[in-house]
């Protein structure tokens, strides 16, 4: 063989060797990892394909980096998607075996994701056939906004499914029962494992829900949506904790179903430098409920016997909370500079609480208030329940109405049973505040009972939003925690106070009632004894006076 031939041959060979590199061949139905190097396009090519299957769709999802699926090897606008979760649709034509698709990535850094085929039926609805609104012309993708307070996601009415080489069904002709309009949605939410930002996991549960009956088995359905309906919603937001959003579009006709492209977010960002998902704990709030947790541990069990320290977290608590939603409803401060000042704020309704009942000793009036903290985290606690009923959800009067009176009607218990009522606010809140400094470090569910209070009174749009969480084996933890906590905390006080007074007396009124009494009693001995200025003004002048000798000197008898 002469060197010539030898040469164009190895030539021949590496260039067929780079293609095969730059090429995977994916099989319906089965994952595939896929690795994408920084100014690399690779093939994607899905052989095998019976014959029966009218359509396919490709899925390809990483944690946090973009990838683009195009129809070409350069992607082009219609042509092409770019996102964490993205998919493309091919309908096939007669005799068509196998497809091939593209895959980049747009930011000029390695990818690595894991992709999907899903093949489906002439009679299973097309997700995304009437698409309005996306730069694709069929879109089965789901597209996810979210920001502090909510979580939206939109996506592309469907069509009704049809044969290869068919022309698909008018979208927007008619309304009858034949017509795409007899399509249903059902919208789907699967929570990752609470504090689990690893790749392994969000894979992990992607295989599990990314087909129609793995998120139907191990997904919630939150809300079905008719075709009639915009198709879009809203969810409350979750920073740090992961979700995966899906929807499920149904023929209830031909009793068929299909996927859209399963999308995720944990509300946070991997890449920014100051709020990362791996820094959602600040500092400042580290510090601020390290502090409220080991106060609210204090009350819990030694509250009403230190009455006046009550008084002042109770009061630094309510004006602390309610200055917050102000400064942060009216002002564009930084989150540390307003939970500082809502802090100092604080500490000053604290001392004005105590100070009002060392004025005025009205124990009632201080009951009363603390009952209203109590009757907060009632009401909190009954709305986190029945968070999703659409009476709260879709009318904030409904809610606003219901949360004052649920929290106005417990302090009426107080008037009765004061003593009673202010140590089971002492055992119940101050166990609380340490599930909220639980929470400072380790992500709970039970911290939203006051957070979704707190956003929707800072987020007017806060109402539409589902606010499911994640229920899971930290949250039964912690539950036990607080109710071994409250329950503890109320009985120790009961038991030790039993024999005590109600509460104690007011410090200025006993000052005012002593000194009425020396004024009026003349045998009590205290009654001579001068007063604090005047003992302070002989010794000053004892100490500037020359004490001279009085009397006379007696002399020595002898």
């Amino acid at each position: 063989m002469s060197p010539l031939l030898s040469l164009l041959l190895f030539h021949c060979l590496c260039g067929l060797q780079a293609q095969e590199e730059n090429r995977v061949i994916f099989l319906p139905g089965t994952f595939q990892n896929v690795n994408v190097s920084q100014n690399e396009t690779v093939q994607v090519v899905v052989s095998s394909i019976p014959v029966e299957v009218a359509f396919i769709t490709l899925q390809f999802h990483t944690q946090h980096s973009n990838a683009t699926l195009s129809y070409t090897q350069v992607p082009a606008l219609g042509a092409s998607v770019t996102a964490v979760d993205s998919g493309l649709l091919s309908a096939l034509l007669p005799g068509q075996t196998s497809v091939a698709l593209y895959l980049s990535a747009p930011d000029g850094d390695t990818v690595m994701g894991t992709g999907l085929i899903l093949p489906y039926s002439s009679s299973d609805p097309v997700p995304g056939a009437c698409n309005t609104e996306f730069s694709l012309d069929t879109d089965p993708n789901i597209y996810i906004h979210y920001n502090l307070y909510e979580t939206t996601i939109s996506f592309a009415p469907a069509n009704l499914g049809y044969q290869r080489g068919t022309d698909p069904p008018v979208c927007d002709q008619s309304t009858d029962v034949n017509t795409r309009w007899r399509l249903q949605y059902d919208v789907y939410q699967y929570f990752l494992p609470e504090s689990d930002l690893s790749e392994r996991s969000l894979f992990s549960a992607l295989q599990a829900v990314a087909d129609t009956r793995g998120m139907m088995e191990n997904g919630r359905r939150v809300l079905t949506l008719q075709s009639s309906d915009m198709s879009r919603a809203v969810f409350k937001s979750i920073p740090g904790q992961g979700v995966i959003y899906s929807v499920i579009v149904r023929d209830p006709m031909l009793n068929t179903s299909a996927s859209y492209v399963p999308v995720h977010t944990y509300a946070c960002s991997f890449v920014s430098s100051l709020d990362s998902c791996q820094t959602l704990g600040k500092i400042v709030t580290k510090i601020f409920f390290t502090v409220t947790g080991m106060a609210g541990l204090f009350i819990c069990f030694f509250g009403h016997r230190f009455f006046k320290s009550e008084l002042f977290c109770m009061g630094f608590s309510f004006t602390a909370f309610f200055f917050f939603v102000l400064i942060t409803r009216t002002t564009d401060l930084d989150y540390n500079i307003r939970l500082t000042a809502s802090a100092v704020i604080g500490v000053v309704g604290g001392v004005m609480l105590v100070m009002s009942w060392w004025r005025f000793g009205s124990v009632m009036a201080c009951v009363i208030v603390i009952g209203l903290m109590l009757g907060f985290l009632v009401a909190s606690i009954v709305l986190f329940t029945v968070r999703d009923l659409d009476m709260f959800r879709n009318s904030d009067v409904v809610f606003w109405v219901t949360f004052c009176c649920v929290m106005i009607v417990v302090p009426l218990f107080f008037v009765r049973w004061p003593k009673e009522g202010n140590i089971t606010t002492c055992g119940i809140v101050g166990a609380y505040a340490v599930v909220l400094c639980v929470n400072a470090y380790v992500y709970t569910s039970l911290s939203y009972i006051t957070l979704n209070i707190l956003k929707r009174l800072l987020n007017s749009r806060f109402s539409t939003a589902f606010t499911q969480v994640p229920f899971q084996s930290i949250d039964y933890a912690l539950l036990t925690v607080w109710l071994v906590l409250a329950v503890c905390g109320v009985i120790l006080q009961l038991y030790r106070e039993r024999s005590r007074p109600f509460f104690p007396p007011s410090p200025y009124l006993m000052w005012l009632q002593e000194r009425e009494r020396r004024k009026t009693n003349i045998l009590d001995p205290s009654h001579h004894f001068p007063s604090l200025p005047s003992r302070l003004l002989a010794r000053v002048q004892q100490l500037t006076r020359r004490m001279e000798p009085a009397g006379e000197h007696t002399p020595l008898l002898l």
